[in-house]
């Protein structure tokens, strides 16, 4: 493989990673967030929007680095800054926009692949899991703790107890009195139809 080729294969690696992570979140948001139902015809289509996305960033490139390279041409005083090309560039920069071209025709050959957006897909909602997973173990852990594995228990024991009286307690009184209230409501009801 050459340099070229090299710089498409990971210009297209970036862009497949980038789309998984927007695939993963919209994972995420949209069956826990939105409490929906995993639907891969949904989630491709997101993956398809996202690769387009950055198909378009990378014909956006490839057409400002040959405006770049067209006014660069010719041009041998030395430059003003990062971005005042000269012709010493020129080879540089036609390389640049080739690289992006391909990486754009890549993005749009794996837009049309169903089986490639199937394994963007599944990837991110392997990742979407993992996310989930990780968050639940932590959480188990921390909530979870024994006593004999926390060396500030003691220290923090008379706090959590307030808290229990004055929160947890409190929450749950509040919500039995509910119940009762809509319960008594529906005897009521019942009472009412009969």
């Amino acid at each position: 493989m050459g340099r070229t080729a090299d710089a498409i294969a990971e210009g297209v690696a970036i862009a497949t990673a980038a789309a998984r992570l927007a695939v993963k979140n919209h994972i995420l948001v949209g069956t826990i967030a939105e409490n929906g139902v995993f639907d891969i015809d949904k989630y491709i289509a997101d993956a398809r929007e996202a690769l387009g996305a950055m198909a378009a960033e990378a014909e956006e490139a490839a057409a400002n680095v040959t405006a770049l390279r067209k006014r660069a041409r010719g041009r041998h005083s030395d430059p003003h800054g990062t971005h005042d090309y000269r012709d010493r560039d020129v080879r540089n920069l036609r390389r640049r926009a080739k690289q992006s071209t391909g990486v754009a025709v890549k993005l749009r050959e794996i837009m049309q692949d169903r089986e490639r957006l199937s394994v963007i897909v599944e990837e991110a909602r392997e990742a979407a899991w993992a996310d989930v997973r990780h968050n639940l173990d932590r959480r188990l852990r921390v909530e979870g703790m024994r006593p004999d594995h926390d060396p500030e228990y003691g220290k923090m024991r008379e706090a959590r107890m307030q808290a229990l009286r004055l929160v947890d307690l409190q929450a749950l009184s509040s919500e039995q009195r509910a119940r009762a209230k809509r319960r008594k409501k529906q005897d009521k009801a019942e009472a009412a139809d009969a």
